[in-house]
């Protein structure tokens, strides 16, 4: 009961502090920027909450501040059951009510006709939730949350209650909130009415759904286009991914090390920058198209403007990401099981197909779905090189800030968008489920894989040395073209590209970032600081309740955190720009709408590696440290956390990386005061300064890399292997039974 009212004491302090010493409401100049801080309290735009209600005609508030009250009441119960039970009470009604009453009245009035004819005209509005009422729907989410646990429920563990409370809580408002008002969007006028007409024209669109290619009256519509695009996409990168895991884990290959810098290269790449490289090499002017025509007579084409030429820039891009997971699933394949069947007298293809492969298989559909959603949402490369074949994602864009100005089409072709991803996830799901593809056991497991047939291994060299050529000749142009002057007219080097950049002068003692791009990477280094640790907190603290605890909904709360890996960038960005452009929370053109952004974009991540590493760490650990009386805030601190560091290195690094290489959900909701670098870059090539967007891009990649390996250096790489000790330099350890045990090995590099 102590730690009870410890816990109610602090949000009844909370709860007082939202309506007494913030300002309700939305500061225009941001909260932070303490601009507010001369008018506050009386003014009317800076008032807070009691102020709200008893000078400026804003009644309704009067009702939020009944629910505080109730629920602060508790503090004077005993009872422990009939206390949560108020508290939840009190909590989860304050929290629809702020939320309906948020939706309900805008800045002129009711938002709603049903409200107005119950209710009447409202004298006023209100703006967007400000500091107060944010403040006070977290108390309301905690109310509710301590109600639960004081109840008994998670064995009356505030922490694990409140935990997922808020999760949802953030879930619901950044990922869920913002889907349904796309949906809303789609049948909405411009005035905000009802008006279907949107949804129905559109979804008519021969432009959309038209099987001209097939039946040979013109195209087919972007969605198929789309479609098959990413189904290409996905098996081309996951094929390429399968082949760079065998060779590096089954082959000799001499030249391990030099691969795995080249997969991971393309990730901390800009997203656009490949298909800018490839237009270098055979656009109508590339380098190679200029040889072939030089040496051929070939006429230069526009072949890699299209569909072919996204597709192969879509599979440089993706194919080191089906590596990455893909690499993990090919070595955990068990060689026992591979020496068995040998044994059974099966010989190595049919060893490899019957046993390795199948076993294979939730990688390979991981793979095929990261592939076919990071082609749905791709935004860079299909703007570089689509010419007029665009896709989903770019005619979302074009919807949005083109000529057309048509928000419904937008949010019908998000839709389109979504449906396609969903149904992949879904597919991926069903296809898998009930299946079990363990081989990792916990016993011993000494063996060595068989060799690749060969035929099998003359292939996947046949597709990695010539990838690996070709990306050192693709990043090759992107260093070279940052060094001339014109690309294809003028191929002096200089260094005028960096300097127009990335110049630097000083006056009066002081440093002067003269440069075009300083701008754009202040902001953007910025706001990847700050997502980055975000992201891996929400994440790893999600995989440890999926992890360590047992609660009803538990298989629905992660399938829905894990749903949102399956929303493309260009769809959450749509839906934040409907969602978060009117009350009740207005961010857009704020850092804010960025982060959250970042950070709900990327969770799914950190919660995969969490529950990946999580699930490798016995429970005994925690039971033990809770049976010494430490709560499991406390036993997540001390314990879990420490344990975690590889986990949470991968979550700080993937958060930051993406956070600086992201495009298609930042171009929508950047502003000339947050400007990103991606967002930057896409205007020079847009404006054909090819010459500072690649030295733009070099200088990311170049700072990824660095934090990349500083990171590495911290946290250093640990290695597990079986082997004898030699006699001589070590003890000899034995078992009871005589036979020696394992060793464990942990080295840094």
């Amino acid at each position: 009961m102590q730690n009870g009212n410890r816990r109610l004491d602090i949000l009844i302090l909370l709860g007082a502090a939202a309506f007494l010493l913030v300002p309700w409401y939305r500061i225009d100049r941001g909260f932070f920027g303490l601009s507010w801080v001369p008018d506050f309290p009386f003014s009317s735009n800076v008032a807070p909450g009691l102020l709200q209600i008893a000078s400026h005609d804003r009644p309704w508030i009067a009702i939020a501040l009944l629910l505080f009250l109730i629920g602060a009441s508790a503090r004077l119960m005993t009872n422990a059951s009939s206390r949560g039970l108020l508290m939840a009470i009190a909590g989860g009604a304050g929290v629809l009510f702020l939320a309906a009453q948020g939706l309900a009245i805008s800045f002129s009035g009711w938002a709603w006709t049903i409200t107005e004819t119950v209710f009447g005209p409202l004298s006023q509005g209100q703006p967007s939730m400000g500091a107060g009422a944010v403040t006070l729907s977290v108390v309301f989410v905690l109310f509710f949350a301590f109600g639960l646990a004081e109840r008994g429920a998670m064995k009356g563990d505030a922490f694990i209650t409140g935990s997922i409370s808020l999760l949802i809580f953030l879930v619901t408002v950044f990922v869920f909130y913002p889907i349904g008002s796309m949906f809303a969007g789609s049948v909405q006028d411009f005035d905000g009415s009802f008006r279907p007409d949107g949804l129905i024209r559109n979804m008519q669109d021969p432009g959309i759904w038209s099987l001209g290619c097939i039946t040979g009256d013109g195209r087919c519509g972007v969605a198929w286009r789309t479609l098959w695009l990413a189904v290409m996409t996905g098996l081309g990168s996951t094929i390429m991914g399968l082949a760079f895991a065998l060779v590096a884990t089954r082959t000799q290959f001499p030249f391990k090390k030099g691969l795995r810098l080249l997969t991971v290269l393309p990730i901390i790449t800009p997203p656009f920058v490949i298909g800018l490289a490839l237009t270098l090499l055979f656009g109508r002017s590339g380098v190679i198209t200029e040889a072939l025509s030089a040496l051929f007579g070939i006429e230069p084409g526009r072949w890699l403007y299209g569909l072919t030429g996204i597709w192969i820039a879509q599979v440089l891009s993706f194919t080191p990401i089906s590596f990455l997971v893909l690499i993990g699933v090919v070595e955990g394949v068990s060689p026992s099981l591979e020496e068995a069947s040998q044994t059974l007298r099966a010989g190595r293809w049919k060893t490899f197909l019957k046993v390795s492969l199948p076993l294979m298989k939730p990688g390979l559909a991981n793979a095929f779905l990261i592939g076919f959603i990071e082609s749905m949402a791709d935004f860079g490369n299909p703007l570089v090189l689509g010419g007029s074949h665009g896709v989903l994602s770019t005619e979302i864009f074009f919807a949005v800030v083109g000529s057309q100005n048509d928000p419904s089409r937008a949010a019908v072709l998000a839709m389109i968008l979504l449906t396609f991803t969903l149904t992949a996830f879904m597919a991926q799901r069903f296809w898998l489920k009930g299946k079990n593809y363990a081989t990792v056991t916990g016993k011993g497991d000494s063996g060595a894989h068989i060799a690749l047939p060969r035929g099998l291994n003359w292939g996947v060299h046949g597709i990695v040395v010539p990838w690996m050529i070709f990306t050192v000749i693709v990043y090759g142009m992107i260093i070279f073209g940052g060094f001339v002057k014109t690309w294809g007219l003028d191929h002096s080097l200089t260094i005028e590209h960096y300097a127009k950049a990335f110049s630097i002068s000083f006056a009066d003692g002081a440093i002067a970032w003269t440069g075009v791009a300083w701008n754009s990477f202040w902001t953007t280094m910025e706001i990847a600081l700050i997502s980055a640790p975000l992201t891996a907190a929400v994440g790893l603290l999600t995989a440890y309740i999926i992890v360590r605890q047992k609660f009803a909904g538990q298989n629905a709360f992660e399938f829905a955190l894990m749903m949102s890996f399956a929303i493309p960038g260009t769809v959450i960005g749509i839906s934040y720009i409907l969602a978060f452009n009117l009350p009740p929370l207005e961010m857009t053109g704020s850092a804010l709408i960025l982060i959250a952004c970042f950070v709900f974009r990327n969770m799914p991540v950190g919660v995969r590696g969490g529950i990946a590493a999580m699930s490798q760490l016995d429970k005994s650990l925690d039971e033990a440290s809770l049976t010494l009386r430490a709560n499991s805030a406390r036993t997540m601190r001390k314990v879990i956390l420490p344990l975690l560091r590889p986990a949470i290195t991968a979550a700080l690094v993937y958060s930051f990386v993406r956070a600086i290489t992201s495009i298609s959900a930042v171009i929508f909701l950047v502003s000339a005061e947050y400007n990103m670098a991606t967002s930057y870059i896409v205007g020079l090539v847009e404006n054909g300064e090819y010459g500072v967007a690649i030295a733009y891009s070099s200088m990311l990649i170049f700072v990824m890399i660095t934090i990349i390996a500083g990171f590495q250096m911290l946290v250093g790489e640990r290695r597990l292997r079986r082997e004898n000790r030699v006699a001589g330099t070590a003890p000899k350890t034995q078992s009871n039974s005589g036979t020696q045990g394992p060793s464990v090995q942990e080295k840094t590099a």
